[in-house]
């Protein structure tokens, strides 16, 4: 007697093999219907005269185009759910675009309990039962790659947090990957002049090793170490790893008690302080000098960095105390990019043209201009890009808007590497801006630039400006 076909297992496989061809299908369908409507409403608005008029049109068009981003974000999750988090902020995109993609925070779908269950146990070797004394089955948070739940071991006192991958997401999310590579290459060639292509590349490499939680752990252990042992007290908290278990699909970490730093506002309206009062700025300005002297001892230091401060990883403790999660996005710049980076960080906090210019050619930058000022335009692109900092007047930077230096000047070649550096400054500024004060990171950073610099003999004590900085720079922070 021939074997029974199993018409619900074949299926399951066709579902299977179908579905990045699916998703891809719905990206490019999304993707064409978001980019031509906002090219048919160029020439539209092309045609208003009144300034006003065309403000107001604007307004419309980035609300309508919003509601249409948010829906394939979150209808297509995965990677997209990254995406949102990259241009929703309000230093890069529309503030229409903001107010609908800052909500996608931490909404990906969770994966069901049995099924969580499943990869635990396989992961770690055991029952649930036998390792833990509570579990809860509601997770805390869920993003796009994975989710995590509170618990408690075995004869334990303190809480930890259990990270546990989705089953399946990592070919969805390199498929969304390769969509967006192919609409960036066209993207570069049409409309923006930069070399996105590199930096979905880079992408694509940092997507890579978030599928592997031991090395997110020996991260998150490397980071702590450094910032604790080159700091009196560390600016941020970083969770200790339960070392005896980790797995590549499974992570147990100490649970930090804190508030995620969207609710912040919400916070202090409760407890009754006064938003624009002298508490409410003093906390502020501690949680934004935390994590900028976090940063930049790690990126200019060290040279190994989280490379992920969105605000669904940035959690606000007792005493404004920052606490920085999920180290599945890190980067370690070769020296040859720290240091080349660390010199353009001086050349933008002391407005030096021509010092930018050449930490451009060190970084392998390549950029092409017919602007008659080019050594102005490129430092005001090195702002636009590796600054924090405002321009006088402007409560949001628009890196692509028509003034734009990047309207200007044509980013021909962009190392992937460095794409790290460029969305970690974004993100901070994007919280800067979040949190009403403006500054710039490079300013705060130039101390840390200079001994990098000087380490590394590319400084004498005749370069730096005072010797009360040299003071400043050599002595432990905090």
């Amino acid at each position: 007697m021939p074997p029974l076909i199993d018409f619900k297992d074949i299926q399951e496989k066709l579902s299977t093999q179908f579905r990045p061809w699916q998703r891809s299908f719905q990206f490019w369908v999304r993707a064409a219907d978001i980019y031509t409507g906002y090219k048919v409403f160029q020439l539209r608005v092309s045609l208003v005269k009144d300034v006003e008029k065309q403000e107001a049109m604007w307004e419309r068009q980035h609300e309508f185009a919003a509601d249409k981003i948010y829906a394939m974000c979150s209808d297509l999750g995965g990677f997209f759910l990254k995406i949102a988090q990259i241009i929703g902020k309000p230093d890069l995109a529309p503030e229409a675009w903001v107010r609908r993609l800052v909500t996608l925070c931490d909404r990906a779908p969770a994966t069901p309990f049995d099924t969580v269950k499943l990869v635990l146990e396989k992961e770690l070797g055991r029952s649930i039962e036998d390792i833990f004394e509570r579990f809860d089955m509601e997770p805390l948070g869920s993003a796009s790659i994975a989710q995590v739940h509170r618990a408690r071991l075995k004869g334990d006192k303190s809480d930890i947090v259990v990270k546990v991958q989705h089953p399946g997401i990592q070919d969805l999310m390199i498929t969304d990957i390769h969509n967006l590579q192919a609409f960036a290459l066209y993207m570069q060639k049409t409309d923006i002049k930069f070399d996105l292509f590199s930096v979905t590349k880079e992408m694509e490499k940092q997507i890579g090793y978030e599928f592997d939680f031991k090395r997110e752990a020996n991260a998150m252990e490397r980071i702590r170490q450094f910032l604790y042992e080159n700091n009196k007290a560390s600016p941020v908290v970083v969770p200790r790893v339960l070392k005896d278990m980790v797995s590549r699909r499974a992570l147990v970490m100490e649970y930090i008690d804190g508030i995620p730093i969207l609710n912040l506002g919400d916070e202090i309206a409760q407890r009754g302080i006064n938003p624009g009062g002298k508490i409410a700025a003093a906390a502020k300005q501690n949680i934004l000098k935390s994590l900028t002297l976090a940063y930049g001892q790690m990126i200019l230091k060290s040279g190994f960095f989280h490379a992920d401060p969105h605000p669904g990883n940035i959690l606000i403790c007792k005493g404004s105390k920052v606490a920085l999660l999920d180290y599945g996005q890190v980067k370690d710049l070769p020296d040859k990019l720290r240091l080349g980076y660390a010199n353009l960080v001086l050349a933008i906090a002391d407005r030096d043209p021509v010092r930018a210019a050449e930490s451009y050619r060190e970084l392998g930058i390549d950029t092409v201009s017919k602007c008659k000022n080019e050594q102005q335009e490129l430092l005001r692109l090195a702002e636009t890009m590796f600054d924090t900092k405002l321009p006088p007047g402007v409560s949001m930077l628009q890196p692509f808007s028509e003034d734009s230096s990047i309207k200007k000047i044509s980013v021909e070649a962009f190392p992937e590497e460095l794409f790290s550096v460029l969305r970690t400054v974004h993100l901070l500024r994007g919280l800067s801006v979040g949190l009403g004060i403006n500054y710039s990171c490079a300013e705060q950073w130039r101390p840390i630039a200079e001994e990098a610099l000087y380490l590394a003999g590319r400084l004498k004590d005749t370069d730096l400006q005072t010797k009360s900085r040299r003071r400043r720079f050599f002595s432990r922070f905090l």
